[in-house]
């Protein structure tokens, strides 16, 4: 099957974005060529609701590094994501199909979120800091202390319905140059809370290296993915004392073989984790809010992240390795609460 002419303009224009550009990836995408795409594996019956059979997977555009942290702004109908050892930040917009470079440097930004206000809320490697941008383009810093020490290099972020940012923050953005600088850690792989106020408060200091996180679609529960240990896990806590803290932590999925990366949920409490590595595990494995796999949607490449968007949030935003994928869905993305 033939691409799109969308579709190619998408991949040149993200060759063009790189250094050289050079598209590495790109003629390794084999688009599917008949529906239902067979790359949407139904592992449960309850998943075969959420599959659209008139629906396959898109690849947007290639020639990234490592890409990251997408998110959608639906009022300008774009969807931004993280080329961290690029040290940019990237936009895809809708209606174009155009890709381009939104910020450059960008900190070796990774997780990437809005806040209540519509503001763009990112994790930054290098200077160690969560950051927020404000209408005017200017970046402030939510936070880059505790206690006194610098953070580690803050990974994933999310913003609850009460303004607070919360977010997880391992090494990996400081054991080497690729990602960020390296650097000595002086804080535990906590998970923090920052209050609307900017007070800020460890929430979770049990996790080793801490990775995506997102929060169930009533808020009462925090997931959270343990990458430190193996086989990785997700754990799941319970929201406490009116949003504020967590309690009963304990461990929902054995990803097993699986690497389990970032997280969405959707409108129903299903978690669509981004997944590796390496045939048969690439790409988005989606569980019931019991942990229960129930589908997969396999790319050529891993998948580090996702998010939901497009006019009515069931388009699924994947950010695998070195592309970004897309594929519309039978349901939606939690939303806003």
């Amino acid at each position: 099957m033939t691409m799109t002419r969308r579709t190619m303009l998408a991949a040149a224009g993200a060759a063009a974005a790189m250094p050289g550009g050079a598209a590495p990836a790109f003629a390794k995408w084999e688009p599917s060529g008949r529906y239902p795409d067979p790359a949407v594996q139904i592992l449960d019956p309850s998943f075969a609701r959420y599959r659209l059979a008139l629906a396959a997977v898109e690849r947007l555009g290639t020639g990234f590094r490592w890409s990251e942290g997408p998110a959608w702004f639906g009022d300008g109908r774009y969807l931004l994501w993280s080329d961290i050892p690029n040290n940019r930040i990237m936009k895809w917009e809708e209606q174009t199909g155009r890709v381009s470079v939104f910020r450059q440097p960008s900190n070796f930004a990774n997780g990437n979120t809005r806040d209540r206000q519509g503001r763009l809320v990112s994790c930054e490697h290098d200077t160690r800091r969560v950051s927020r941008t404000e209408y005017d383009g200017t970046i402030t810093t939510i936070i880059d202390k505790f206690d006194g020490k610098p953070l580690n290099s803050p990974n994933d972020v999310v913003v609850k319905s009460d303004d607070s940012v919360w977010f997880t923050d391992p090494p990996f953005g400081i054991l080497g140059f690729y990602e960020g600088h390296r650097a000595t850690p002086e804080l535990p792989t906590n998970v923090y809370r920052v209050d609307k106020g900017g007070r800020a408060t460890v929430v979770a200091g049990d996790v080793n290296r801490p990775n995506g996180l997102a929060f169930s679609p009533d808020e009462s529960k925090l997931y959270i993915i343990e990458a430190g240990v193996s086989p990785r896990v997700i754990r799941v806590y319970d929201v406490t004392e009116n949003g504020t803290k967590l309690a009963n932590g304990r461990t929902l999925v054995d990803a097993g073989p699986g690497t389990p990366d970032g997280m969405r949920v959707d409108v129903d409490g299903n978690l669509w984790v981004g997944w590796g590595m390496g045939e048969g595990h690439d790409g988005v494995r989606i569980f019931s809010s019991d942990g229960k796999p129930i589908g997969h949607v396999s790319l050529p490449e891993r998948c580090a992240n996702l998010c939901f968007g497009g006019v009515n949030r069931n388009r699924l935003f994947m950010a695998g390795s070195q592309s970004l994928y897309s594929l519309f869905v039978n349901t939606q993305g939690a939303k806003l609460v």
